[in-house]
């Protein structure tokens, strides 16, 4: 039965239909993608956890699917008013800013950030000569994109290497922490040869590691909370590694921050958000140094949404905030900024 907010949903007497894209891992490993390739990738959980929500807000729904079938759904006429897109693509350093750059040419607007946004973030030195440029903490840097660069490396040890552009920990083991330089060149020459992309290399910060979990854009933009992600003892060490995040139940322990360090932490994730000028939801990977100085280390501008293993969910849980909340945000902030409803009452 139709609510008071699905009547507030419609324009000109027409139902606000939203169109969801996404990539749903057991499609690529059926293609045979390995599971670290397709750690991205979504499960139809999450799938339908989104569309529960879209439709409980009295929305009409149509499951597009990854950027393919957008393409032949476009090409054959087919329109939305919103796109709720987690597609996180493929290949290539603008892979999460496809479906964006296709929705753009067809002036259909869409959740979370625009092409530019999410292709700065995926790749984590450009992301960081902005925020390094902006003033906010951020490591000291190099990026090593072939063997030579390895010599040219001018960081004081520890350092810590991973791929520029992946996400998951993909890449990230026990052994990127780096104490020698025998050891960063064995660590970047694999990182080189199996990811084929550059590796970012970086000094190492030994304090406590943080996630700020934001919804919202520009000056609407605000935290959700401060969850700090803490390794067991049986855990792979000195990083949220891929290992890690897989196995997150036996491994990892989160627990909401309070304190100083949250409160910079907050600070640091809103100043980032805000310079990169993303957009309606996402997270901030932070951690402290030696003196407890939080550092910006990475933004996720299309993070993951599954209710019970994605950092953000898992965040919002904690603060006890309910999945459906989280979703509801998110749309509050992509319809607004297209205009589809300037009431931002009307979601509540």
């Amino acid at each position: 039965m139709p609510t008071a907010t699905h009547h507030a949903m419609k324009r000109a007497g027409k139902e606000t239909v939203i169109g969801l894209t996404y990539d749903l891992r057991d499609d690529y490993l059926r293609e045979g993608f390995t599971p670290e390739e397709t750690a991205e990738f979504d499960s139809p959980d999450t799938v339908k956890a989104i569309e529960n929500v879209i439709l409980e807000l009295g929305f009409g729904i149509d499951r597009i699917g990854n950027i393919k079938a957008l393409t032949r759904r476009l090409a054959a006429g087919d329109r939305w008013d919103l796109v709720f897109n987690i597609a996180e693509g493929l290949w290539g350093f603008g892979r999460e800013a496809q479906v964006p750059a296709l929705l753009d040419a067809f002036a259909i607007p869409y959740t979370f950030s625009d092409a530019l946004g999410h292709s700065i973030c995926l790749h984590k030195a450009m992301a960081k000569h902005i925020i390094r440029d902006l003033g906010i903490p951020t490591p000291d840097f190099a990026v090593v994109a072939d063997p030579a660069d390895i010599d040219r490396v001018r960081l004081p040890y520890p350092l810590f290497a991973k791929p520029v552009a992946e996400g998951t920990g993909k890449g990230i083991t026990s052994v990127s922490k780096i104490d020698n330089a025998e050891s960063l060149r064995r660590v970047c020459l694999h990182l080189l040869a199996a990811f084929s992309q550059p590796v970012l290399v970086e000094t190492y910060l030994p304090g406590r590691e943080f996630t700020v979990g934001i919804v919202g854009s520009g000056h609407h933009a605000r935290a959700l909370g401060v969850m700090e992600v803490i390794l067991n003892p049986e855990a792979e060490a000195h990083a949220y590694s891929y290992g890690n995040k897989e196995h997150y139940e036996k491994l990892v322990n989160y627990a909401l921050a309070r304190g100083e360090e949250a409160r910079q932490a907050k600070e640091v994730a809103l100043a980032a958000w805000r310079g990169l000028d993303l957009k309606d939801a996402g997270r901030v990977d932070l951690r402290s140094d030696l003196y407890g100085r939080v550092n910006f280390m990475e933004v996720n501008s299309l993070a993951g949404l599954n209710p019970t293993r994605s950092d953000l969910p898992i965040l919002c849980g904690l603060a006890g905030i309910p999945y459906s909340r989280l979703i509801t945000e998110i749309l509050k902030s992509a319809l607004s900024r297209a205009c589809i409803i300037t009431d931002a009452q009307a979601l509540i």
